[in-house]
């Protein structure tokens, strides 16, 4: 099976694994996300909070992502930082209708940005502003203002407006992304 992987790969056939973080706070979304991105007959019926972690697998017309969603729950979160070196790519979720907690949000964001294994990697980082079909979510541009988006000068950043159950914005964050690690030849 070695030789036939290495054929596979040597004529394009193959598609590149990228190992993707999917980051943001407890109930933002990032298992529905997952969840929605992988073929419709592999999907669950059932979301469930995210504990500790679990990993999960999707493909695009080039690339094959394992990601690691990775529990947004405070005493969770401390577990994120040993997934960064392993890590080619962010996808950092945000609950768009959560104003209260944008704040927090904001502070994880800064503080995954600052980490040693994270601070000097050009990693792309895909921001889903989610939920966007509740009363009360802001706008994706609200909402890359109130994180301070702007001030990602060292990594590619793209923020897309996405409604999780429906799937709507999914497409064009995960385009976008595979854009990025094609373009940075991972």
């Amino acid at each position: 099976m070695g030789l036939f992987d290495k054929l596979a790969g040597w004529l394009g056939l193959k598609k590149k694994e990228v190992h993707v973080l999917c980051l943001g706070l407890d109930n933002s979304g990032k298992t529905t996300i997952i969840n929605k991105l992988k073929p419709s007959n592999a999907q669950t019926q059932d979301i469930v909070p995210t504990i500790g972690f679990s990993i999960e697998k999707f493909k695009t017309a080039s690339l094959s992502f394992t990601v690691f969603d990775m529990s947004g729950q405070g005493k969770y979160r401390d577990l994120w930082e040993h997934y960064y070196k392993e890590g080619q790519a962010i996808i950092f979720v945000i609950d768009s209708s959560d104003k209260l907690r944008m704040v927090v949000a904001k502070e994880e964001l800064d503080t995954l940005l600052n980490h040693p294994d994270i601070k000097h990697r050009r990693l792309p980082i895909l921001f889903f502003a989610n939920k966007m079909d509740l009363r009360d979510a802001v706008s994706s541009v609200k909402v890359s203002q109130l994180l301070s988006l702007e001030n990602i000068k060292d990594k590619p950043w793209h923020i897309c407006a996405s409604d999780a159950l429906k799937g709507d914005g999914l497409q064009e964050g995960v385009d976008w992304l595979q854009d990025q690690m094609q373009a940075m030849k991972t």
